[in-house]
């Protein structure tokens, strides 16, 4: 039973994370990530790991995709362009670098080994107060680091946003007068 709930979330976060890369559709990427976000928490929750799950439900699925969907409302995106469209050659070329790129990242991946002090003492239990520790432990820089990123990326997607909304009050004020 376990090993069929496993394939079937593999199989909805493969496809879906396909369709969050592919479609043309801004909103319908969001959505196709809260799928795929879902997905790989049912698989953390199979091996045991139910404090990521939980994170992986209420961090990503929650706050983050809602956060790409402000962002997506506030640059009032409604569709993009395929990419490559007009440009064969190069299309070709970046599909055949992405993919050379990342089979080179799996081959390297595929030969490290982790080193004994990589894994902190009792990871395996995944427990909050462990995670919480060495968060704000030996990790303290790299989680406020982060934390300023995302206020920073917030800041950069209101001052882009904000001649959008200038051209579009124009605009209206034209179409009134």
């Amino acid at each position: 039973m376990t090993i069929w709930v496993f394939l079937t979330a593999a199989l909805l976060a493969t496809v879906f994370a396909i369709v969050a890369i592919a479609h043309r559709s801004p909103i319908i990427n969001v959505l196709a990530l809260v799928v795929m976000f879902f997905a790989m928490a049912v698989i953390f929750a199979l091996i045991g790991m139910d404090f990521l799950a939980a994170v992986q439900v209420i961090v990503y699925s929650g706050a983050v995709l809602v956060l790409f969907l402000f962002a997506i409302m506030l640059l009032n995106l409604r569709e993009v362009d395929r990419l490559g469209s007009g440009r064969r050659l190069q299309a070709v070329l970046g599909a055949l670098t992405a993919v050379g790129l990342g089979a080179g990242i799996v081959a390297m991946a595929a030969r490290l080994s982790p080193a004994p002090s990589a894994v902190v003492d009792g990871a395996d239990q995944g427990t909050a107060l462990l995670i919480g520790q060495t968060l704000i432990g030996s990790h303290l820089f790299a989680f406020e680091f982060i934390s300023i990123l995302l206020v920073a990326a917030i800041i950069g997607a209101v001052y882009l946003a904000k001649p959008l909304v200038e051209e579009q009050e124009q605009a209206t004020g034209k179409e009134s007068s």
